[in-house]
């Protein structure tokens, strides 16, 4: 019954047409990606031909850039991120990009997790700096902080905007930051 969720008037596409066009939308959401790799279950990250071909220092091989995005300034924030956050759900291109190592740990035994059981990456400007592992308590009101993972250094603003961001998120959730 596709006429109930799809208009009428729909194009038929050929196969070639429709993979280049989810190409080019995939790229558009992503910025940058492969134009090939490895076969991985599930949706491919990949891009083909899509956009234009581009070299990021320290990666090796070549990457495909959405040309809208080219050229464009950039105004960085600080954000805590979902695990599921498409700049990251691709744990090896958030590596060779980023240098941002990323394993969602509420599967792993507590003793053998590192970061913590949902830890949030920390976006600071345009780079994946941290991890926060946070609980929130409902019976006490309290978003409980438990570890703030720091990859890189933090500097006083960085700390100050990943506060603020945690002030944020407990606000959100209707609860109080405590210890």
């Amino acid at each position: 019954m596709p006429e109930r969720v799809h208009p009428a008037d729909l194009p038929t596409l050929d196969a070639e047409t429709a993979g280049r066009l989810r190409a080019e939308r995939r790229l558009a959401a992503l910025g940058i990606a492969r134009s090939a790799g490895p076969q991985i279950p599930g949706e491919s990250p990949y891009v083909g031909d899509a956009g234009e071909e581009a070299v990021v220092e320290g990666t090796p091989g070549t990457w495909r850039v959405h040309p809208a995005y080219v050229g464009l300034p950039f105004t960085g924030r600080t954000a805590l991120l979902s695990p599921f956050d498409r700049l990251i759900h691709d744990r090896v291109r958030a590596e060779q990009l980023f240098g941002f190592e990323y394993i969602l740990e509420m599967y792993k035994p507590r003793d053998k997790r590192r970061w913590g059981y949902y830890a949030l990456p920390v976006l600071h400007g345009d780079r994946l700096v941290g991890k926060l592992d946070a609980t929130a308590d409902r019976r006490a009101g309290t978003l409980v902080v438990n570890a703030v993972h720091e990859d890189v250094p933090f500097t006083g603003p960085m700390t100050a905007a990943v506060r603020a961001e945690i002030e944020d998120l407990a606000a959100w959730l209707g609860l109080r930051v405590g210890a």
